[in-house]
């Protein structure tokens, strides 16, 4: 159902209509912002990001072949534009838990342990934990956002698993 949602909104957008757009962007902005502010430590510079992420989506609009999920597609483009956040800034990213209602964890000490804890981990391990434990994604989107293999981000989960319930039992 979902997939017949976007595929009739970005059928829509590319016709002109801003209630499809606006439609999309109120769909899907809420997560796309939180995986930038997850990536990105300032709320500002995570806002840019997000906009940023569905103005390159706009801007390819009619070359978008609807194949899956827009939601994935965004995911990507919130990669890249982080990434390439990063390369302007030449530092390393720092993950980090969103502000605002949606937040599980309400002690700042259990947050600060968990970012830390998400902190140690190495890179790649660190953005298939953030996507499935903190974005909550399936597995197979993982591994089309990452464009890696689904077996890897099986491996990657575990190992992230093991290296956090380590780190935790390590501070504690």
């Amino acid at each position: 159902m979902d997939l017949d949602l976007d595929c009739l909104l970005v059928q829509r957008m590319r016709m002109g209509d801003e209630r499809a757009l606006d439609a999309f962007v109120t769909k899907y902005y809420p997560a796309i912002l939180k995986y930038c502010r997850l990536h990105i430590d300032d709320y500002g510079y995570a806002e840019d990001m997000a906009q940023e992420t569905f103005a390159r989506f706009f801007r390819t609009l009619k070359q978008y072949r609807h194949y899956g999920k827009a939601a994935n597609y965004l995911y990507v483009i919130a990669a890249n534009v982080c990434r390439d956040y990063y390369r302007q800034k030449r530092e390393l990213p720092l993950e980090t838990l969103p502000e605002g209602p949606d937040q599980r964890v309400e002690s700042p000490e259990i947050q600060a342990e968990v970012r830390m804890a998400l902190d140690s981990l190495p890179e790649e391990i660190r953005e298939v934990a953030v996507l499935y434990f903190v974005q909550e994604r399936k597995q197979k989107d993982i591994a089309r956002v990452l464009g890696i293999g689904l077996p890897l981000v099986k491996y990657r989960i575990g190992r992230a698993r093991e290296l956090l319930c380590a780190f935790l039992d390590n501070t504690r």
